[in-house]
């Protein structure tokens, strides 16, 4: 199984859509990986999707390198893509610098994903200089949630939106392979997809992206209630999976679980021989 690397994906534009979604854990990872898709996003949503938590701001690098264990656990086809947390890398270059090579060095990803446009342009020459695969990130960036009002598209007036394309195509000056697009208009995303000779991946930015982004929880529907507006379940899992707990609990208060094919006998023997030893008080 040849991996896939930042290189595939970058020469990937204008041939090919890419396919990218978040995983946490070995499982997760392993079926994303069978089913053929590009890019597996340790994302720092995992503050959100895994441990409950309002936004992403309280993530720590630890974290991060924790599920990148699990994720890249086994072999992998998908380029495994890991999110540099808040504060990771703000303080400047030398502070990215040390954050991205724990990433590369503990967790085992092969890139890295951090938000922001030219203010952290530093950071990504840095980076890229340095051997580190780089995937941009602007448009709404979930780190900068308290700054911005909340989780909000980016690049509705004409202003905001000229300001983004500037963004986009600083970062991929600087040496970015493919920069993420997140909650922005289609009209905006498909603009900056044809000024950018990298491949752009969107989350709630249209069709015209060369590629999407989607949470592994939000694909599969293991969340109850009503998706987010740019979400597709592609399955409904949360029902499923509430009724099988519910089954097992039933069969657990009744005794029916564990039946005599789930449990493991001692030979005749072997069982005779114990219970003389037993009753006996015999030493064992």
């Amino acid at each position: 199984m040849n991996a896939l690397t930042s290189l595939h994906i970058r020469n990937a534009k204008g041939q090919r859509r890419l396919a990218m979604i978040t995983a946490y854990d070995s499982g997760s990872a392993e079926v994303l990986d069978s089913a053929g898709v590009d890019m597996i996003l340790v994302g720092d949503s995992l503050g959100m999707a895994v441990m409950g938590r309002p936004d992403t701001l309280s993530v720590r690098l630890e974290e991060v390198l924790h599920h990148c264990r699990a994720v890249c656990s086994g072999p992998r086809r998908a380029l495994i893509v890991a999110d540099m947390p808040f504060m990771s890398y703000e303080a400047g270059p030398r502070k990215a610098l040390e954050s991205a090579g724990r990433i590369f060095q503990e967790g085992g990803a092969r890139a890295v994903k951090l938000e922001g446009g030219r203010e952290v342009l530093p950071q990504v020459r840095a980076l890229v200089q340095a051997g580190i695969p780089v995937m941009g990130h602007v448009g709404l960036t979930p780190q900068r949630v308290a700054a911005l009002g909340g989780f909000r598209v980016q690049g509705k007036s004409a202003q905001s939106a000229a300001q983004l394309v500037q963004d986009a195509l600083a970062l991929e000056e600087a040496g970015c392979f493919a920069v993420l697009l997140e909650c922005v208009p289609r009209e905006l995303a498909a603009r900056v997809t044809g000024e950018l000779a990298v491949p752009t991946i969107g989350i709630g930015a249209g069709a015209d992206c060369d590629g999407q982004v989607l949470v592994f929880h939000d694909v599969m529907g293991m969340a109850p209630g009503k998706p987010l507006r740019f979400v597709k379940r592609f399955a409904h899992l949360h029902p499923i999976m509430l009724e099988a707990a519910r089954a097992y609990v039933a069969e657990v208060h009744e005794g029916v679980f564990p039946a005599s094919g789930h449990c493991v006998s001692m030979s005749e023997e072997e069982h005779e021989e114990f219970i003389r030893l037993y009753d006996g008080r015999l030493p064992l």
